[in-house]
């Protein structure tokens, strides 16, 4: 059947023992995350789903990334990439579950045989990709990944070292290889000269430039290697280091931008210039400036969504392309950037809950969807039917057929598996140069509401259940109505509060007319929400 036998597991069951996690661990919208060290065995399984999940689909590559993101050092994490790129399909996150929750070597060899019966896998194939970003615990980590695909005589591609959207990249270039429509070549320089070409296709002999906080992780690495093969990027990367460890994330990257309203470590507050940061797995991105008094500005998701969806509206009007352009938002995002995209841009706007997954699967409705969280996670994808009419379109003029090129080389540039911070920051860079617009003039469409985002510690997250995208909470109960009452005495107040997906912690939104307003409102919450705890 292809299964190792029962006295395998239980030899690896040593090798990679079951972690004590006071009430277990839950694949969510981040996949698996907590401190490295209960980890391996979660891992092991995970490379055991990765290898049945590939039976399941005939074949196709499945990606496994070993990344915790944005989170300190001492975590890691797993997040499962199903063929096109996309994140594992929601349904099969509660077979994850299943397994990591097991508790022993025999619990696990039960479930692995029967999922196998029942889905008639035994002479199926599986293949399976993986990477980590830069924490020491990911090369141990990724052993027992493919350990658990071994158990289930998996062919693994190991690409060791990459940004988590490159091998949301590289699996669907692999998958997509032999059909009439390649994604790319699988590898890393297919991933660069993909960007490069397009990126190049359209600022000619542009020579822009940017400086880049690495967050001290992989992307500082994944971005200067692009650079060499770009012209059009003048690149000043900062926070570089990935051979110290306890760097990453360390004051600096987008998390710390973002939460802390400020520049990060190594970027010098000169006037007016370009900067951006990635977070630990480069699938972020924030930009920022600091004026001629030194304030700080900060253009986050919301900004950098509105400026796309702008963009790609005023794109496809010129080309002539029938195609809807929508955007999808969280409740994170900006109550001004919600007004500015339905009343200035004449936009339609969703609202999902939290995570990558439910914006990505509410932009598909759209035939060119815009999606950013505010923290900087997002892209745009293009349906396949937007597709076929750009890539079949006859221009009429020579304005239609510049906008229907451009059109065609941004489907090239926007990784579109994923929010890439790399194919992010090119396509915003793309934009500016064709407006001629600095960060500044960017920042000035519309003013953000003065807003604060704070982390409450709580000794479990679980208890804090939301409704309405996450922007009501029903648990504990009579906390809403405390929240609802607090809110009402601000101008343009808001704030909401939800369990963190990653640790034990409730981020807590406000929102209000002035700054001292949503810091106090913030304040106000989050002492709510502690009593509640």
């Amino acid at each position: 059947m292809s299964l190792l036998s029962y006295e395998d597991f239980e030899k690896l069951e040593v090798q990679y023992p079951k972690p004590q996690i006071n009430g277990g661990i839950r694949y969510g919208t981040a996949g698996f995350r907590s401190n490295s060290r209960d980890l391996p065995f979660v891992m092991f399984c995970c490379g055991i789903l990765a290898a049945l999940r590939s039976r399941y689909l005939g074949g196709q590559t499945i990606g496994v990334m070993i990344t915790a993101s944005h989170n300190p050092p001492g975590d890691n994490g797993v997040k499962l990439i199903d063929p096109q790129g996309e994140m594992l399909e929601q349904s099969w996150e509660v077979h994850a579950t299943d397994m990591a929750n097991c508790q022993t070597a025999k619990q696990l060899y039960e479930f692995v045989k029967q999922f196998i019966d029942t889905y008639k896998l035994h002479d199926a194939v599986a293949n399976i990709a993986w990477a980590r970003d830069t924490r020491p615990s990911g090369e141990y980590l990724a052993r027992a990944v493919e350990d658990g695909a071994h158990c289930l005589k998996s062919n693994i591609r190991a690409y060791k070292l990459l940004t988590t959207p490159q091998l949301h990249y590289m699996v669907r270039a692999l998958n997509t290889q032999s059909t009439t429509n390649p994604y790319g070549q699988p590898d890393e320089e297919g991933y660069y000269r993909k960007l490069a070409k397009s990126f190049g296709s359209i600022l000619k002999d542009a020579k822009i430039s940017i400086t880049v906080d690495g967050a001290n992780g992989v992307g500082a690495i994944k971005v200067a290697e692009l650079a060499k093969v770009c012209p059009q990027l003048d690149l000043t990367v900062v926070n570089y280091h990935t051979d110290v460890p306890n760097a990453l994330n360390v004051e600096c990257g987008a998390d710390f931008v973002k939460v802390q309203q400020r520049l990060p470590n190594n970027v010098k507050p000169e006037p007016f210039k370009t900067c951006c940061s990635f977070d630990g797995d480069a699938d972020r991105i924030v930009f920022y400036y600091t004026d001629s008094e030194s304030k700080f500005h900060l253009l986050d998701g919301d900004k950098i969504s509105t400026l796309a969806a702008m963009f790609l509206r005023d794109l496809v009007a010129q080309a002539g392309v029938n195609a809807t352009v929508g955007v999808v938002q969280t409740a994170y995002a900006n109550g001004a950037s919600s007004d500015y995209i339905r009343d200035n841009l004449k936009l339609a706007v969703e609202v999902t809950p939290t995570g990558v997954k439910h914006l990505h699967h509410s932009a598909q409705r759209f035939d060119i969807g815009v999606y950013f969280e505010a923290n900087g996670h997002g892209t745009v994808l293009f349906s396949p039917e937007a597709l076929t009419q750009i890539f079949q379109y006859e221009a009429q003029s020579p304005a239609q057929k510049t906008a229907v090129d451009l059109l065609r080389s941004l489907t090239e540039l926007i990784n579109q598996t994923v929010g890439d911070a790399i194919s992010d920051m090119m396509l915003v860079l793309v934009i500016l140069s064709y407006k001629n617009w600095t960060l500044k003039e960017w920042d000035s469409e519309y003013n953000d509401l003065p807003n604060r985002l704070v982390k409450v510690l709580v000794p479990d997250r679980r208890i804090f259940e939301t409704t309405d995208a996450e922007r009501k909470l029903i648990k504990p109960e009579g906390l809403q109505a405390r929240i609802d009452s607090v809110v009402k005495k601000y101008s343009k107040g808001r704030s909401f509060a939800r369990a963190s997906g990653t640790e034990d912690a409730v981020r807590v939104y406000a929102e209000a007319q002035t700054r001292p307003e949503a810091d106090e409102l913030a304040v106000r919450v989050s002492e709510l929400v502690s009593d509640a705890a």
